[in-house]
């Protein structure tokens, strides 16, 4: 979507380019954190197993401990029933909506 001139999106993809050559958890969170602090907004995007993932609860925690808005989405043609991380039980969620996903990032 992020490419298609129909969507009006932009996105400032923060994401880690390289992986880190390290199995310390705390290095890690040290180089990702300074990433999520500088977005005011986290989307995540749910599968079957993304609840699974300590990483995705971290990001989470650390999105919403730093004030970032959070969307939750589920994946097209994904499940409609999904289990959330920890970080965001209770919080709603939305089936693939392209709308919400343009509204969010207006913001």
């Amino acid at each position: 979507m992020k490419w298609n001139r129909g969507y009006p999106l932009e996105f400032y993809d923060e994401s880690v380019r390289i992986a880190y050559k390290s199995t310390d958890a705390s290095y890690i969170r040290s180089k990702i954190r300074p990433k999520i602090a500088r977005c005011s907004g986290t989307i995540c995007f749910l599968g079957q197993t993304t609840y699974q993932s300590d990483w995705v609860d971290w990001e989470l925690r650390t999105s919403i401990e730093l004030g970032n808005e959070i969307l939750l989405m589920g994946l097209p043609d994904g499940p409609q029933r999904l289990h959330l991380p920890s970080s965001v039980q209770g919080r709603p969620w939305l089936l693939w909506d392209p709308a919400a996903l343009i509204r969010f990032t207006a913001e």
